[in-house]
């Protein structure tokens, strides 16, 4: 990893995005998005632009694929793992918090929800979000069940 840019020079392909919450009447939520293109429910995340930092790339791909500006908080533990391409990709994460902005759906994403972490832990499609869910389970302090 280059210690200027913090870019693995061995992964194709490098992206970033964030894990939004809120409090809601006390209870914890976060963000997950709909993909229509993939039919799957995620973390917003993508691809870095040639010569963005990982934290830049988070909040840019959080803003352009929910509309919510948001505030990037502690890093939180990042995903490797071959994409439809069969490219190495590796995903940093971020938890994150709204400072202004609303959602809109978008070519990228057609839905937004808030959600429990034990929720979000039964909605998420890929087994490979649970550990960013797990890692933001441990930032917050709360307990998240074993599923899957």
């Amino acid at each position: 990893m280059s210690r200027k840019t913090g870019r693995s020079h061995d992964v194709e392909v490098q992206a970033a995005g964030g894990v939004i919450w809120q409090s809601a009447n006390r209870l914890l939520e976060v963000a997950i998005v709909h993909r229509p293109k993939y039919d799957d429910w995620s973390f917003p995340k993508g691809k870095l632009d040639p010569g963005e930092s990982y934290e830049h790339g988070a909040l840019r791909e959080v803003a352009e694929e929910t509309g919510l500006r948001c505030v990037l908080g502690r890093e939180l533990v990042a995903t490797s793992y071959c994409d439809a391409k069969g490219r190495s990709k590796m995903v940093r994460y971020w938890e994150m918090t709204v400072a202004d902005g609303e959602f809109a759906p978008n070519d990228e994403v057609d839905d937004l929800r808030w959600l429990s972490l034990s929720a979000t832990a039964q909605t998420l499609s890929h087994r490979r979000d649970l550990a960013v869910l797990g890692s933001f389970a441990r930032f917050a302090g709360a307990q998240l069940p074993i599923l899957r």
